[in-house]
C-alpha cells in the first residue's frame, strides 16, 4: 500500500523543515509500547523505563494516547510545529489551547475504539490537556531531556543536508535518498505505507518535512486538514545515535594537558551538552562543567546555547592540536 501525494508549482515552491520535540515523545512512546519492535532504541528505551519507574511518574494518560499498533494518532497529539524549530514548550501550549471539539473528534476517531483511561478527557478536554502537557513535560525531563543536545544535533545537521540537497538539485535530489520507502516520479511523491491506500492533492499548501528519531523504521505522513501536510522520517545516521564508543585520547595530548580534557576533546566530535558529555565520559556533571571552562578559557572550546542547551564544540584550535598529537 501507498500514500501518492500530487504537488503542483506553488507546493513545490513550499517545501520545508521543522524539528518537533513533542512528536519526538509521541514516537518514543511507541519505542516503549513495543521494544522488540525496535532494536535501534533498545538501550534508550531500558534507561528510560528505569528513569520512568524510578521517578514514579504515572504516564498512564500518554500511554493511551498511543495505540501499538500505530495505525491512526488522534490528531490533535502532535500538531504539525508552526516554527522550524521550537522548543517543547511552544508546542504544549499549543496543545493546550486545542479546541474542545478536536479533541473530542479526534478521540472518537480511534479505529478500536476509546479507552476508559481517555473518558475524563473527552468529557472535559480543557482539564484533560492541562493535565496531558504536565505529564509529557514530565515524561520529556525523565526520558529524553537527557539525550536532546546529542538527538537535536542529528536531526538539525539532517535538515542542512536536505536544505542542500534541494538547493542544488530540486525536489528530484531532495527526495531521492529521504528514505526507501519514499519515491519521486513526475510530480507525485509515493510514500510505502502498512496500514493505509490514499491518493491527496497538496493544493498548494505545501509539505513540511520533519526528521525524527523514533520514526525508524518507518515514514509517518500526516495529511488530514486542518493540518499543514506533513511527513516524518527518520534522519541520516540514526543507527549511531545511541553507540556508547569509548573515546581513546591521544596519549600525547593526555600527558600536555591531562586524560580527562583530552577525553572531553575526543568525545566532541560533535556539539554536545555536559550532561550528555557525562553520560558518555563516566566524568561527573560538575567535573565536566570544569573541565570545559577551562578548555574554554584555552581556546580549545566554544559554547553556543541552542534552547535551554548550551553545546560545547571542538574550536580549528583544537582540531589543529588533535591532528598533530594524534598516536
Amino acid at each position: 500500500m501507498a500514500i501518492e501525494l500530487s504537488f503542483t508549482a506553488d507546493d513545490l515552491a513550499h517545501v520545508h523543515f521543522a524539528i518537533s520535540p513533542l512528536w519526538e515523545v509521541v514516537a518514543s512512546v511507541r519505542v516503549l509500547k513495543a521494544p522488540t519492535d525496535h532494536p535501534l532504541h533498545s538501550g534508550w528505551a531500558a534507561e528510560a523505563r528505569d528513569r520512568l519507574a524510578t521517578g514514579g511518574l504515572d504516564w498512564s494518560l500518554l500511554d493511551a494516547l498511543i495505540p501499538v499498533p500505530t495505525r491512526v494518532l488522534p490528531g490533535f497529539l502532535s500538531p504539525p510545529p508552526s516554527l522550524p524549530g521550537p522548543d517543547l514548550d511552544l508546542e504544549l501550549a499549543a496543545l493546550a489551547g486545542t479546541a474542545p471539539q478536536r479533541v473530542r473528534s479526534g478521540l472518537d476517531a480511534l479505529p478500536d475504539g476509546r479507552p476508559p483511561a481517555l473518558d475524563g478527557l473527552h468529557a472535559d478536554p480543557e482539564a484533560g490537556l492541562a493535565a496531558l502537557t504536565e505529564v509529557i513535560r514530565a515524561y520529556w525531563e525523565l526520558t529524553l531531556a537527557p539525550h536532546w543536545p546529542r538527538m537535536l544535533t542529528l536531526l538539525q545537521g539532517d535538515v542542512h543536508h536536505r536544505a542542500r540537497q534541494l538547493v542544488e538539485g530540486g525536489t528530484r535530489r531532495l527526495f531521492a535518498d529521504l528514505d526507501p520507502r519514499v519515491t519521486w516520479s513526475a510530480g507525485t511523491l509515493s510514500v510505502l505505507n502498512d496500514y493505509h491506500r490514499r491518493t491527496v492533492a497538496l493544493d498548494g499548501r505545501g509539505l513540511l518535512l520533519v526528521p525524527s528519531v523514533f520514526v525508524w523504521p518507518r515514514v509517518f505522513a500526516k495529511l488530514d486538514s486542518p493540518w499543514q501536510p506533513t511527513l516524518r522520517y527518520p534522519p541520516r545516521g540514526v543507527a549511531g545515535l545511541w553507540e556508547q564508543r569509548t573515546a581513546d585520547p591521544s596519549r600525547a595530548l593526555s600527558g600536555v594537558i591531562g586524560r580527562s580534557r583530552a577525553l572531553l576533546l575526543t568525545e566532541l566530535g560533535m556539539p554536545s551538552s555536559t550532561q550528555d558529555l557525562s553520560l558518555r565520559t563516566g566524568l561527573t556533571a560538575g567535573g565536566v562543567s570544569q573541565h570545559l571552562t577551562a578548555l574554554r578559557t584555552a581556546g580549545l572550546v566554544s559554547a553556543h546555547r541552542t534552547g535551554r542547551f548550551v553545546l560545547y564544540a571542538r574550536t580549528t584550535v583544537a582540531e589543529t592540536l588533535l591532528a598533530a598529537l594524534t598516536t
